[in-house]
């Protein structure tokens, strides 16, 4: 076996205990928190307002969360602006409201709320208006 010199020993124990109780804490610390909507949550005052938002147009959360299947009517999703399809889904599904429940409960490969789940039911019935044209 190799001997280390009681000194290097010494040094190497004495650098392994030299932290404070400051920088421990701050290495133990959470990487994250859990914040619950519609509650206060410190420290997270910029993110919250943030994803809450000001007002979004249903152009905004089309751009965002629905054109990446509705543009193209990936796996048989309707197409924006293809009132047709969308008025034969309404038909068979309550008309608008119908389809806003799909939207809400998720249908098929669309997630609940496609993937915009912090937007509210009124937000996904307008994109559903626009998208559709109904």
């Amino acid at each position: 076996m190799l001997a280390l010199p009681a000194a290097l020993v010494a040094l190497w124990a004495f650098n392994a205990h030299a932290a404070t109780n400051d920088e421990l804490a701050k290495r133990l610390e959470p990487v994250g928190q859990v914040c619950v909507q519609g509650q206060e949550c410190k420290g997270m005052a910029v993110t919250a307002t943030a994803a809450a938002g000001g007002a979004r147009t249903p152009d905004d959360i089309i751009a965002k969360h629905c054109q990446a299947c509705h543009g193209p009517g990936l796996l048989g999703a309707p197409k924006v602006g293809d009132t047709a399809a969308w008025k034969e889904r309404a038909d068979h599904q309550g008309g608008l409201d119908g389809i806003l429940a799909k939207a809400i409960t998720g249908i098929n490969a669309m997630p609940p709320k496609g993937t915009c789940a912090d937007c509210s039911d009124e937000d996904l019935k307008a994109a559903i208006q626009k998208m559709s044209g109904l």
